[in-house]
Formats: structure tokens, C-alpha cells, sequence
């Protein structure tokens, strides 16, 4: 059984850093791509970024180009999400997520596992 949890968010103003971290807390069974998404108050969810196995493969949304990075430690099981140059826009819950195999997704009906969510606030 898989249970993923998210850690690292906070409240930062306009033009701040965050890094979010996201592990499974369980066993994992074979390799798994992982994504984050995020869901603002009275909006629907939205995917932000994926990268595969390996780590040869990542893509954003285009709203965070530029600005987010992702990154993975498979040594550490660990998946990470660095926020820089912030917006008041990008406050949300933020989520991760993890798809059995190796390839990454932007669509929510591929991944298999969620976190929890943990909260940023961007101040303007």
C-alpha cells in the first residue's frame, strides 16, 4: 500500500521560493512517474508539472514555466517542486501524485496515489 505526503509549503510574499518534497510512506511496487497538481479556492484542479522515472522526461503547465523546477531522488523516494519568482496566483493546494510505471501525465485519471495536499499562500 502506497500513502504519499507532501511537506514544504507556507506563506510567502510576491517573489519568494518554496520547495515542496513529496514520499510514499509505504512500500512501493515496481517504478512510478510522479506529477503535482493544485486546486485554488472556487477552481478546479489543475495539473503543474510531471517527470518521469528516470528523471529524463518533465514537463509543465505553462503558467509555471520558467519559474517551477521538478526533480526527483530515487535514492530517497523523493520528489521535489521548487517555486521561485511567486505569484499571488499561485496560491492553491498543491498535491502530489504518483502513476505505476515510468512515464509521466498530465491528465489526474492516470495516477494511482495522492497526497494529502499542503497549503501555499502567496501575499501581494
Amino acid at each position: 500500500q502506497v500513502q504519499l505526503v507532501e511537506s514544504g509549503g507556507g506563506l510567502v510574499q510576491t517573489g519568494g521560493s518554496l520547495r515542496l518534497s513529496c514520499a510514499p510512506s509505504g512500500r512501493t511496487f515496481g517504478t512510478y512517474a510522479m506529477g503535482w497538481f493544485r486546486q485554488a479556492p472556487g477552481k478546479e484542479r489543475e495539473f503543474v508539472a510531471a517527470i518521469s522515472w528516470s528523471g529524463g522526461t518533465i514537463f509543465y503547465t505553462d503558467s509555471v514555466k520558467g519559474r517551477f523546477t521538478i526533480s526527483r531522488d530515487n535514492a530517497k523516494n523523493t520528489v521535489y517542486l521548487q517555486m521561485n519568482s511567486l505569484k499571488p496566483e499561485d496560491t492553491a493546494v498543491y498535491y502530489c501524485a504518483a502513476h505505476l510505471g515510468t512515464s509521466g501525465s498530465r491528465r489526474e485519471g492516470d495516477y494511482d496515489y495522492w497526497g494529502q495536499g499542503t497549503q501555499v499562500t502567496v501575499s501581494s
